[in-house]
């Protein structure tokens, strides 16, 4: 199921058009990412958490060559489902 598919769902049971739906789902998307950016948790009862884990700056090795290098700090969005997700999913 994409997103697309996500908005008829969505219109189809709560009776309206495809375009409010889609506006609606982009919404949500939105304001997820940009509370994560900011380094909020996102919390949805039942469905789960979406967070921000950061990674320090750190040693390796390229594999091919076996030549060290450098892995820039970063920041990785993640999701933690929740245990009424993860029952429904087994």
């Amino acid at each position: 199921m994409n997103k697309n598919d996500l908005a008829k769902k969505i219109a189809a049971d709560h009776g309206l058009t495809q375009k409010q739906a889609a506006e609606i789902l982009e919404n949500v998307f939105s304001t997820i990412a940009d509370s994560v950016a900011k380094d909020e948790d996102v919390s949805i009862y039942g469905f789960g958490v979406f967070s921000l884990k950061h990674r320090d700056a750190r040693q390796g090795r390229n594999p091919a060559t076996g030549e060290a290098m450098e892995f820039a700090a970063s920041n990785t969005p993640v999701f933690k489902p929740a245990k009424a997700f993860k029952t429904k999913v087994n």
